[in-house]
């Protein structure tokens, strides 16, 4: 009878236990990084009642980035923390319901001028209304109407959580209705921080708002793009986590985040704009936002500002940024009078 040679049985458990071990390794390779990347999605889209919110990447320490790796980072729902009241300035808090969607809280500012634009304000990423206060004022000086919108999951809006410009480009179309709504024949003009100016093209871009004019500050080209600038920030290789994280937070929130593009909306966008950026931001790069002005279609403006980051122009240089905006809004308030009102040449689309 033939035998198998002695070492066929020694060896063979061996091999079957190094392609158990390769197919395992494999699997892990695969799968822990998307496990983390989902559950990173989540804590980046979704806000905490409670916690201290995670600090900015780059301002991160070697400790706090791997702590920040293994645990995600905390986005507590954020709340305003001031009123127009506690600057001396009166103000009227409403709500816009509409069925299905959430609720949403806005501070309405009365302006010393009947013909004067109204300017609707939405705020950036993990912020509220209460941190347009500053800029509000402005406005008011310049005798506007000022109407201050918390987008869904934050402020005094309902929901919990936040798309990243996406489905909050219907909250700047339902702000926007309300502020034509109010004052029929005024101009209007959209402004947004970061986020609130990803939503506000991504709202005009699909017809969803028809405003007089847009003042859009440090908008991001792409989703994709500023996830992978965090990731830079932290100096840490953005790729394969940077694309899982965008896909699994699209998967979650029910949209294609790789289809969230405002460069692609700023070709669409016919009304004038006036775009302000930071020269020293890491989050939204100089050549991502020339990118975007190239892009649009309308009458524009570039106005940089060499010493800002990812944050407030107006106190970093409160001189041009005044400038910059008050010019802008009195262009729209002259073509107004010489021309009415851009929205009586069309209606917004319905939004679902």
């Amino acid at each position: 009878m033939f035998r198998r040679p002695r070492f066929w049985c020694s060896t063979r458990p061996a091999i079957n236990r190094r392609r158990w071990l390769i197919a395992a390794l494999l699997i892990a390779v695969f799968t822990l990084p998307n496990l983390l990347a989902y559950f990173h999605a989540r804590a980046m889209t979704k806000f905490s009642p409670a916690g201290a919110r995670t600090a900015a990447p780059e301002n991160l320490s070697l400790a706090d980035k791997t702590w920040l790796l293994a645990t995600g980072v905390t986005l507590r729902r954020p709340t305003n923390q001031r009123t127009p009241q506690n600057a001396g300035v009166d103000y009227e808090t409403e709500h816009l319901y509409a069925s299905g969607l959430p609720a949403l809280e806005i501070w309405r500012i009365p302006g010393a001028s009947s013909s004067r634009p109204i300017v609707v304000m939405f705020h950036g990423y993990g912020s509220c209304k209460s941190e347009l206060l500053a800029e509000a004022l402005v406005f008011h000086e310049f005798d506007c109407d000022t109407i201050l919108v918390d987008f869904r999951g934050s402020g005094g809006s309902d929901g919990n959580e936040t798309t990243l410009g996406v489905h909050e480009a219907k909250d700047v179309a339902r702000a926007f209705e309300f502020a034509r709504a109010s004052a029929p024949g005024r101009p209007i003009v959209l402004y947004g921080k970061s986020m609130g100016s990803a939503a506000i093209l991504r709202a005009v871009a699909t017809g969803q708002a028809v405003p007089d004019g847009i003042i859009v500050e440090c908008p991001f080209d792409r989703l994709l793009s500023t996830v992978e600038n965090r990731f830079s920030a932290m100096n840490l290789p953005s790729f394969p986590m940077a694309r899982l994280l965008v896909f699994w937070g699209g998967v979650q929130l029910g949209m294609n985040g790789f289809d969230h593009n405002p460069v692609e909306y700023a070709a669409r966008v016919k009304c004038p704009t006036l775009l302000l950026h930071g020269e020293r931001d890491v989050r939204v790069t100089v050549p991502e936002i020339r990118s975007i002005y190239d892009c649009l279609a309308g009458e524009k403006e570039l106005v940089l500002f060499p010493d800002a980051g990812h944050e407030s122009y107006l106190e970093v240089d409160s001189e041009r940024w005044r400038k910059a905006v008050c010019a802008f809004c009195a262009q729209i308030d002259q073509a107004n009078r010489k021309n009415g009102p851009r929205t009586n040449a069309g209606s917004a689309k319905s939004w679902p």
